[in-house]
């Protein structure tokens, strides 16, 4: 019988799109395994990461730059142009057959919407949803919370709260300008956009659903005006 996969703690999945931002290297854990999703494999090597798993239909990558990676090590998983599931989604199942605790997505959004769009929904897949999913994105963060998750940056940094796959129900927040008491939001509602961070770090908790947390890299101004006390926007 085959061994099953060994269990990594964090396991960092690189994917393509425009190039990563080197502050990204400083939130992979040392030693972490690293899954490249096709042209993710130069995002890595110009990060300084090692690949451990390669994998996709490999039409963006640089064939030096994959050469390098199987030379250095790295498994080679190959997809046909013509697959069901995109390079990310590829890459996250690997991620996912070798039992990490927490994911960590690096890359960028490549500019195009429709990818954009579909691999935010992907982080929140039910496939996932035994293991806690962070995204770092074009300069974005996107953090999913099934249950409960802490939020970290900058006091006045923009949050947005966005129920998917159905309504996230009884939510709640600390650290948030605007705070939710054990409110309900639906797929579509603008009732959670731009909300603002009080304090480096925010907690968001739910009852039942799945949200995504979605820190934009901007700096609102709404704390620099309004009471805190207030909770609605």
């Amino acid at each position: 019988m085959e061994a099953a996969p060994s269990a990594h703690e964090t396991i960092v999945v690189v994917t393509g799109g425009d190039p990563v931002s080197v502050d990204e290297r400083a939130k992979v854990p040392d030693a972490a395994f690293v899954v490249a999703a096709d042209s993710g494999i130069e995002h890595a090597q110009a990060l300084g990461l090692p690949v451990h798993v390669a994998v996709g239909d490999f039409d963006s990558v640089h064939p030096a730059a994959l050469a390098r990676a199987e030379a250095a090590g790295a498994a080679i998983e190959r997809h046909p142009a013509a697959k069901d599931a995109t390079d990310l989604e590829l890459a996250l199942d690997v991620a996912l057959a070798h039992r990490p605790r927490r994911v960590v997505v690096l890359g960028g959004h490549g500019g195009r919407l429709d990818h954009l769009l579909a691999n935010a929904t992907l982080l929140a897949s039910p496939a996932y949803d035994e293991v806690e999913v962070v995204a770092h994105l074009g300069g974005a963060t996107v953090t999913v919370v099934r249950s409960e998750a802490a939020v970290h940056g900058a006091v006045g940094e923009l949050v947005s709260l966005l129920a998917i796959h159905g309504a996230a129900t009884g939510v709640r927040t600390e650290g948030l300008l605007y705070p939710l008491r054990r409110e309900d939001l639906r797929p579509g509602s603008t009732r959670g956009v731009s909300n603002e961070l009080v304090a480096p770090t925010a907690t968001v908790a739910l009852d039942a659903g799945v949200l995504l947390v979605v820190q934009p890299g901007q700096l609102g101004t709404h704390h620099l005006h309004v009471d805190p006390s207030r909770s609605t926007p």
